[in-house]
């Protein structure tokens, strides 16, 4: 498999949902990714959203979390794996090292060894950006309008969100390139219609030797997208397993799905990027749909990293 890496550099804030309109978020997940270019392919064709569909369900391509970088350090999941620090003792550095949300790519052996500085990368990761509340009208009639509050997030320049890809097929790649250059354009997270979301992209090659790093105890890998593992992996995939399960919903975007409604998807839970299992799992595009005029599907695919003894 052949890796890329799409550096995302937003021109404007960012509205990632995070259970309340006021609140917002600089995480983006897969299956956020996933729809959001089944939505870009759907402006082609309907044909075109099932080609995508089938090409991610054949394992034709991978996609990561959107996840954080600053400047030249690209961030991955913190591991969810118990790590003993040098300072074993000092409580001050114990809650410095659970603060720590991601890790520096190129820090992951220092941080599973226990000689990471968390101090020095918490305030490293400051850099990335600050949320702030927005407040936006909805025009109801002719010079009348509703001003509302929508919580959302700037990044800071030569910030942003990466996106990890590989790709069994040049297909593949040319379909999801078109389908991104697309989103830089339309934008990617909610409020759209408001100008939030846009972003330039940079693809940057990656060596699938990366995706391997050692620690010196036992093997494990961690998945760096939200994922889910089908049916018959499930009771492998959690022998041994330390993970986080997280609850996935959200609204349908679909003006065929169902006429003059919203309506939500099917909640759906899968294990949280980070999570660490002794054995990897396929996963797979799940269907969260309900009684409208087509199918919705839930990207749920892992990514791993291999953490070798």
């Amino acid at each position: 498999m052949d890796y890329k890496i799409y550096k995302l550099h937003f021109s404007t804030a960012v509205h990632f949902g995070n259970g309340n309109i006021t609140d917002t978020t600089n995480k983006l997940m897969a299956d956020t990714v996933f729809s959001s270019l089944c939505c870009e392919a759907a402006k082609d064709s309907e044909k075109a959203v099932t080609d995508f569909i089938d090409m991610a369900k054949n394992g034709d391509f991978i996609i990561s979390d959107a996840l954080p970088y600053i400047g030249q350090t690209l961030y991955v999941p913190k591991p969810a794996v118990r790590v003993e620090v040098e300072e074993n003792g000092d409580s001050t550095v114990k809650k410095q090292f659970k603060k720590l949300k991601y890790i520096p790519f190129d820090k992951l052996t220092d941080y599973l060894k226990g000689s990471l500085k968390p101090d020095e990368e918490n305030t490293k990761f400051k850099e990335l950006g600050k949320p702030y509340v927005r407040t936006l009208a909805s025009l109801r009639a002719k010079d009348e309008a509703d001003p509302f509050f929508v919580g959302t997030y700037r990044f800071s320049n030569n910030s942003g969100l990466y996106i990890l890809a590989g790709f069994n097929t040049k297909e593949a790649e040319a379909m999801f390139e078109k389908y991104i250059k697309g989103l830089s354009y339309s934008g990617i997270g909610g409020k759209k219609s408001a100008g939030l979301g846009k972003f330039e992209y940079e693809i940057l090659d990656f060596s699938a030797e990366k995706l391997s790093v050692s620690w010196g105890k036992e093997n494990i890998y961690m998945n760096l997208s939200v994922a889910m593992a089908n049916e018959n992996e499930l009771e492998e995939a959690l022998e041994g397993a330390s993970y986080t399960l997280i609850k996935r919903s959200g609204f349908i975007y679909s003006t065929t799905y169902a006429k003059g409604e919203d309506r939500r998807k099917r909640d759906f839970y899968a294990f949280q990027s980070g999570s660490c299992f002794k054995k990897p799992f396929e996963g797979g595009i799940f269907n969260v749909s309900g009684s409208g005029k087509h199918l919705v599907y839930r990207y749920a695919k892992p990514l791993f990293l291999e953490v070798k003894a």
